[in-house]
Formats: C-alpha cells, structure tokens, sequence
C-alpha cells in the first residue's frame, strides 16, 4: 500500500556528511546532560514507600493525588489498577521519616478527604491473630456511617529500600545491553556485520537521546519508561531492516549504481511505506500522551521522542553509516545471480559476481 510514489530518488546521501554532523551534535547534548545532570529516577529505583488503599465508590484519582500531594511529600505517583476503587500511591524517600509514620500520614489525609476520621480498631487476622488496624470511619453525618461501611481502606503498604532499586537498575542495564547483543547478532546474520554496527549505532543514538531529554528536563525516569526505551529500540530497528533490505534487493537489481545511488534509491522507495506506519504509530501514541493521563505521561512521552528520532535515525544515521563503511555489491550478493532489470543493453546482465 503507498499513499504516493516519488519517481526520481531524492540525494539524501548527497548531504549526509552534515546530517550526521547534526546527529553527532544532539548526542553530545544528550550525554553531556546526562553527565552533569542526571536522571531524575522513579522510586523504584531509589526506594520508597507504596500504599494501596479502597474507596468505597469509584475512586476519584484527581483527589487522591491533591490530598497526598499536599502533604509535600515530593514526586508521588497516584495510578489505579484493578478495578475502579483500588488506587496505589508510590511516595519516595522521606529523609529518615519511619514508614509506619508515612502511611499513617498518607491514610489520614485521604481519609480525611472523604469526610471520615481515622481510628484504631482491633481486627482478627487471616492467621486468628488479634492486631490494631487504621480505620476510617464515615462522619455521623454522611450517610455510609450508617451501615458502617468505610469511605476508604488501607489494604496494604510496603517499603521498597534502596538495595532494591540498586538491583532494578542494574537488571534494567542488563536488558538493555541483552537488547543491543541481540539487534546486532540478528543484522549480522541477517545482512552484513557493516549493516550491523550502523543499526546499533543509530538504536543507541535514540536511546541516548530519549534520555538526555529526561536529564535536561529532569522528567521521572521509571520503569515504565525503561519498558519504553526497550520498545523504541525494537521499533526503530525495524524500520533500519527494511531500508537495508532494500539496499540489498537494489543491489541484485540495478548493477550501474554506485553505493549512494543504491541508498537514496532504498530510503526514496519506502518514504510511502514509512509515513503510513510511523503515522499510525504516532497517533497512537500521541493519544496516549494527551488521554492517557499521569500514569502514561512520561510512558507516552518516550515513545514520542524514540518514534520521532528513529524515523531520523534510520534514514540519515544507519544508511549513512553503512556507506562510510563501505558496504557494496559484493557484501550482500556474494554468490547470487544478478540481472541488471531496466538495463537490457548490459552485457554482463545475468553474471555470476
């Protein structure tokens, strides 16, 4: 399917000394930010405290993230999961702040939030065990104190220390790096160990440059986000093996062009075919971005910057990386038949190269 068909190959090779120039540039900014500045890491990564509380009704996430948000706590994350009326609540490292001290403070204000009063009640557990449990008790003047049901209850709360955030970010590392193996093993099997390292030097110059946007604008950097960086990886590699399988299949085809003509030939060919699926992509993901809500945000937000920068990089980065190179003819058809098609006056059409 293409929405249009450019007839005469656009030189993009022509001018890809200065587009890498630009690359090159934009991955300077990107890792200098990241040196001076840092990621701004979620607390998965630098420990903290999570709460999982139950509304009674379906739950109001904007109201929840007011009431916990002040009680100035820093960077929280309000998300609901399940059904309508669980909510989970992350809050990062409070100083040397006791986690029994933090969730009472967090239950309290929610609690409060719905017009109730926290109190202590004893409570049999699951194990026949007598134990003291924070309750919140409806006001005498709402109505669901009559049946004495809870505006909201606490259901579970946990801490997750620095020592396992430490361990989530290097796991993270290494899927990363397991990711980076993987891409280059399958290209070099694929096509030719030059396609190889021009397609991993263009995935990692998304990557990097995802996250130099989140150190220059300080953005949390979660696992969420990490699953997006794994994502764009994936996805721009994608659209490198299609151009490169049209550098190939160029290469068997028209035998009068040289390396540069090949490449424009590849990328002016599959422009249609690029516009239709990344256009799709993007919408998607765009509406992630503006429906999807906080939870999303900064999920939608790297996918984003990946897509944009991988259509980038695909075309200007690993083509032209390929070609200073020097991949030719006789890396990728070594052993085949190549007729020169459109080329009937060619003598040599039909020789074994």
């Amino acid at each position: 399917m293409e929405f249009f068909r450019i007839k005469r190959d656009i030189p993009f090779m022509k001018n890809a000394l200065i587009l890498n120039a630009i690359s090159f540039i934009t991955f300077a900014a990107a890792v200098f930010f990241l040196v001076t500045r840092g990621l701004h890491l979620s607390i998965e990564f630098t420990g903290g405290t999570v709460v999982e509380v139950q509304y009674a009704q379906a739950a109001d996430i904007g109201k929840t993230r007011s009431a916990v948000e002040a009680l100035g706590f820093g960077e929280v994350q309000v998300q609901k999961f399940g059904s309508s009326r669980d909510v989970l609540i992350r809050l990062p490292l409070r100083g040397e702040a006791k986690q029994g001290d933090v969730v009472g403070q967090v239950f309290g204000a929610l609690c409060k939030a719905e017009g109730g009063v926290v109190q202590q009640r004893d409570v049999v557990s699951d194990k026949g065990e007598s134990i003291s449990k924070q309750v919140c008790e409806a006001a005498p003047a709402a109505g669901a104190a009559a049946n004495g049901s809870e505006p909201v209850a606490l259901m579970r709360s946990e801490f997750v220390g620095p020592t396992v955030g430490e361990e989530l970010a290097r796991d993270g590392a290494y899927a990363l790096l397991a990711t980076v193996i993987g891409i280059m093993a399958y290209l070099a099997f694929r096509f030719e160990w030059k396609f190889a390292v021009a397609g991993i030097v263009a995935n990692l110059h998304d990557v990097i440059i995802i996250l130099g946007f989140f150190a220059f604008f300080q953005w949390e950097f979660s696992l969420s986000v990490l699953a997006a960086v794994l994502a764009v990886l994936g996805y721009s590699v994608n659209e490198s093996v299609v151009i490169f399988d049209r550098i190939r299949e160029t290469f068997r085809k028209q035998r009068k062009m040289t390396t540069p003509q090949v490449i424009d030939h590849a990328i002016t060919s599959t422009i249609s075919r690029t516009i239709i699926t990344h256009g799709s992509t993007q919408a998607m993901v765009l509406s992630m971005l503006i429906f999807g809500g906080p939870t999303l945000h900064y999920f939608a937000i790297a996918l984003t910057i990946g897509i944009l920068f991988g259509i980038y990089s695909s075309v200007f980065v690993a083509a032209a990386i390929a070609m200073w190179l020097g991949v030719k003819r006789e890396d990728l058809v070594k052993g085949s038949v190549v007729k020169a098609e459109g080329d009937p006056d060619d003598p040599n059409a039909g020789a074994v190269v």
